[in-house]
């Protein structure tokens, strides 16, 4: 194998806890000059409480780069499955936490 495609590989690990993943239905996202905070939150209906379950903190650059992936990702998936249909999200309770978009 070429020494330049092994300089570009990197051995990302897996435990098996994270590999199984956390449920979210929501994302609230806030930005600072220099960061952008993404909470992950399961919000259950006909509960007046919620917790986020994973909070992921991104530079801007990065933030950026997520988007664009997610969008080329979401893309290769229509053109597989279909179109996804987006439906009408019921309000998030005011004393939920801070002001955010999902």
């Amino acid at each position: 194998m070429n020494d330049k495609a092994n300089e570009k590989q990197i051995n990302i690990e897996l435990d098996e806890e994270t590999a199984e993943g956390t449920y979210s239905n929501l994302a609230i996202i806030n930005h600072s000059a220099t960061e952008f905070v993404v909470d992950f939150v399961n919000i259950m209906p006909g509960r007046p409480k919620a917790k986020v379950k994973s909070r992921i903190v991104l530079t801007p650059q990065h933030a950026k780069r997520l988007m664009k992936a997610l969008g080329e990702n979401i893309q290769r998936f229509e053109k597989a499955h279909g179109q996804i249909k987006e439906f009408e999200q019921a309000p998030i309770p005011m004393n939920f936490g801070p002001t955010g978009k999902a």
